[in-house]
């Protein structure tokens, strides 16, 4: 790790297990009934997320899918706000109208977490022409899972954004399964990443379980794709350790799927990849976990302090025909 800075191995590190810690006490307050609706977290794919948040500038922009905790903490560095959202309070981002699929901050550059499949690749496409039309050096990254790949916008917007030479990345969050399908059943295509050359961009394959890996990978594309090389498509492979949704048993994921989830658990390795190399002790790693967890309890009791939206308030923040009804604060 001599190429890094101790504190930017550190700061990674957090950042790997605030997502980790987020998505345990969202999935914990789910199943408690704290918070309302279909909970999806990104438990074990926690490298593609942070590894490739990173490696983005302030002002560039991304979309999110219906997993999308872990981008919003990471975009917005705020997860009292995040947590309040998902709870469904008044003091997160959206009002607590958004809640766990459609947690926004676009104030941060997070355009939208999505509960279409595939919604947010359209809207990154039109964020990055907006982006060539100002020149204002903006990258945006569409992150969404496998099972997008094979929706109509998947390809639609590749071949617009080729087109055109728009700086945005497809970022494929391949855990190798749509909902209970898994990729071999769905799709012909050995990797995702061999789809690019339809449309004459560049496509990369990366290891979504090794976090500096992903960062090294979006880097470079972000710096190609700023300066107006054109889009790119990454197959970021890595594993999900739960089912598609808080509580979802996963009995279609196979035992050897969940073993090596397991054991290429991206917090885990980075951890101990760290403390191998002499870049951490164990004592400063265990720190950063502790941390990770005090700030994530913290924003858990934020949350539930919070108030809950008035029901006299139902038509704020709404888009309505009636312009006296369409209140911002």
């Amino acid at each position: 790790m001599a190429k890094y800075e101790k504190q930017f191995l550190m700061e990674m590190l957090e950042n790997l297990w605030t997502v980790r810690k987020f998505e345990e006490c969202a999935g914990d307050s789910s199943l408690k009934g704290e918070i309302m609706g279909n909970v999806h977290v990104c438990t074990g794919q926690e490298g593609g997320v942070v590894g490739a948040e990173m490696a983005l500038n302030e002002g560039d922009y991304i979309t999110a899918s219906h997993r999308g905790h872990g981008h919003c903490v990471m975009k917005s560095g705020d997860v009292n706000h995040t947590m309040a959202e998902l709870f469904g309070r008044e003091t997160g981002f959206c009002h607590g109208r958004g809640g766990s699929m459609h947690v926004t901050k676009a104030e941060s550059g997070l355009l939208g977490a999505n509960g279409i499949v595939g919604g947010g690749i359209s809207l990154a496409t039109g964020s990055a022409l907006a982006s060539k039309l100002l020149d204002d050096k903006s990258v945006t990254v569409a992150f969404f899972g496998d099972g997008a790949s094979n929706q109509g916008c998947f390809h639609e917007c590749l071949n617009m954004a080729a087109m055109w030479d728009l700086p945005v990345i497809f970022f494929v969050e391949n855990n190798g399964y749509a909902v209970s399908t898994p990729i071999t059943y769905s799709s012909n295509t050995p990797s995702l990443a061999d789809r690019a050359a339809a449309y004459g961009i560049e496509g990369i394959e990366v290891n979504g379980t090794d976090v500096l890996a992903v960062y090294e990978c979006v880097k470079e594309a972000a710096d190609k794709v700023r300066n107006g090389s054109g889009p790119v498509l990454i197959d970021c492979k890595l594993y999900k350790f739960t089912g598609h949704f808080v509580g979802d048993p996963a009995a279609y994921l196979p035992e050897e799927y969940k073993k090596e989830a397991l054991a290429q658990d991206p917090v885990i390795k980075f951890r101990n990849t760290l403390i191998a190399d002499g870049s951490l002790t164990e004592e400063e790693a265990d720190l950063i976990e502790q941390k990770a967890s005090d700030k994530i309890s913290k924003a858990r009791e934020f949350a539930l302090a919070s108030p809950l939206p008035q029901a006299a308030d139902v038509g704020m923040y709404n888009y309505s025909s009636d312009n006296e009804r369409c209140v911002a604060r």
